[in-house]
């Protein structure tokens, strides 16, 4: 817990962190005096810090117009250093401790991630100012209060979903969203590339995936029953260079990047570039068109050996691109309507000896956990993988509520909590008409802040399976960056402070002294261009009047 001096008002300084680290106090009795950055400070990175001085230099050194080149002499200095011993006294390898005083910054971190998390909690230390471009005064010096921090994340997955799928974000704004993450200290983006409505990785073996795959012919502007269109082709996808440059870009931010390629469901796009995907003997799969609704379409993939094969090949050029541990497959929302009318599918089944079609999508993801497992990679499923039985080494992202996540972690399987009545950031943030394009319950930025990621009732074994949580971004509404800025923020600040913070049970945190605390952070938020919804309310061009949303009245069911 923060120390009992006041938080938001650390002796003239408002430090205002968010997250807010485990403990904070005072590097000399009484606050002291702090230390002061200049010109003339310089970076003592030692041996595995090098990324974390240069990152420094990039942001804090262009920031402030301080260069911050290696330390020489005797003056002020930022110290970076890897102390293994962290781990075990903090909690973990993301653990770092970070001194100021009047001999300069010293940060040091269990590992090299956290040093870089120690990194980021002395540029909001510094100011928002310590968040532009390019310096915006003349000011040379910045001062820092005298203090100490030890800090060690929760949770080792801290995880944001970006779908780039219903509307392509370019590789600018993946980038961009990779340093506000990392601003926020998550560590995990899972990148959602595919879907019905468009296919946004390249894979060198089906060249048709990008071709005809990454592009629709219109988009329906707002919910799927707005009678709107924006009548001109969307699309576009990342070539394998632009996505190994985000995958380097994201490992120098210790963030992780896990691919998501969809099946057996939400498979349209890729179906009406290879029409041999699908179900041929119930439905004129050539006669099939990238999706341009939204919606859960009934075209899926066919259990056959030629899909089978054509997905193992996407998956081998998908591994060469992401090196993480796990691989989602989706695997949520397979209507099977398709394979239920399908003698190819019954005949399937029956060589198998399955019951039925949840049994044939519990085979067919089985057989690439196994595929994948085999290569030593880890597959990673949406709730729905749970039905018909879950494959062996599978992990489970729990989205429908928090009853997947319970019942995977008692069979003993690892879970990420994203549960959608409180981490699905496309959900409304208020009541009202002024609020654009508004889609299910209002989830309020103190909703948020009181979610808990560990399902009550579980056994501490069982809760060990518990990898951490993830705040979900679904773009089907969002056409633009803007939008996707006003969805995403502040909510995202408050579950970054869930995802890192061991808080206290949620009807017993202190979301007055986060909203304290967000003061200061709306003006780092500025400073960085992100267009948040500002708390009073959106802007005017924030809105979207006449746009048609779903909005769902009440409070959404706790399942």
């Amino acid at each position: 817990m923060v120390d009992a001096i006041p938080y938001e008002l650390f002796h003239g300084f408002d430090v205002g962190l968010v997250p807010a680290p485990g403990r904070l106090s005072a590097s000399r009795p009484g606050g002291g005096q702090g230390c002061v950055i200049d010109a003339g400070t310089g970076i003592e990175s030692a041996a595995g810090t090098e990324r974390v001085a240069r990152w420094l230099r990039a942001t804090v050194g262009a920031a402030t117009g301080c260069p911050l080149d290696p330390h020489t002499g005797d003056g002020p200095r930022v110290r970076l250093r890897i102390v293994p011993a962290l781990a075990a006294e903090l909690g973990g390898p993301e653990a770092y401790r970070l001194t100021v005083d009047g001999h300069g910054v010293a940060v040091d971190g269990a590992g090299e991630a956290g040093v870089f998390w120690g990194a980021q909690t002395f540029r909001q230390l510094l100011g928002p100012d310590a968040f532009r471009r390019a310096p915006v005064s003349a000011r040379d010096t910045w001062r820092l209060p005298a203090v100490t921090v030890h800090d060690a994340p929760r949770f080792r997955w801290r995880g944001l979903l970006l779908d780039v799928a219903r509307h392509f974000m370019p590789k600018e704004g993946v980038l961009r969203y990779l340093d506000l993450m990392a601003a926020h200290k998550l560590n995990v983006l899972h990148f959602h590339l595919t879907d019905d409505q468009g296919w946004r990785v390249e894979i060198k073996r089906h060249p048709k995936l990008t071709e005809t795959a990454s592009w629709r012919a219109r988009t329906k502007f707002g919910h799927r029953a707005s009678p709107l269109w924006e009548e001109k082709p969307h699309g576009g996808y990342y070539t394998q260079d632009d996505i190994r440059e985000i995958v380097a870009y994201a490992a120098e931010r210790h963030i992780t990047v896990v691919p998501e390629i969809d099946v057996p469901g939400h498979s349209q796009a890729a179906i009406a570039a290879y029409p041999e995907l699908g179900n041929t003997d119930v439905v004129d799969t050539s006669a099939l068109t990238v999706w341009d609704d939204w919606g859960i379409s009934p075209n899926v993939l066919a259990p056959t050996d030629t899909t089978l094969r054509f997905y193992e090949g996407v998956f081998e050029e998908i591994l060469e691109m992401f090196p993480s541990e796990f691989v989602h497959v989706g695997g949520d929302e397979c209507r099977k309507e398709q394979w239920s009318g399908s003698p190819a599918a019954k005949s399937r089944m029956a060589e198998l000896g399955l019951a039925d079609e949840e049994e044939l999508q519990s085979w067919f993801i089985g057989h690439f956990d196994a595929w994948l497992s085999a290569r030593g990679r880890r597959l990673i499923g949406w709730d729905e993988i749970l039905e018909g039985g879950l494959a062996k080494n599978a992990a489970v992202s729990s989205w429908r509520g928090y009853g997947g996540g319970v019942a995977a972690a008692r069979a003993g399987h690892d879970v990420v909590m994203c549960p959608e009545q409180y981490v699905y950031l496309d959900y409304r943030q208020a009541p009202g008409d002024d609020e654009p394009v508004p889609i299910a319950y209002v989830r309020t930025l103190e909703d948020v802040y009181r979610f808990e990621p560990v399902p009550a009732g579980l056994t501490e074994e069982e809760a060990g399976h518990v990898l951490g949580a993830q705040a979900n971004v679904w773009t089907e509404v969002m056409e633009d960056s803007a939008r996707v800025d006003y969805q995403t923020f502040p909510r995202l600040a408050a579950f970054a402070e869930v995802a890192w913070r061991s808080l206290p049970a949620p009807a017993d945190r202190d979301f007055a002294d986060f909203e304290r605390r967000m003061t200061s952070h709306y003006r780092r938020l500025d400073a960085l261009g992100v267009a948040y919804r500002p708390p009073a309310g959106p802007l005017p061009w924030q809105r979207r009047p006449g746009v048609l949303g779903r909005p769902l009245e009440g409070r959404p069911p706790n399942t």
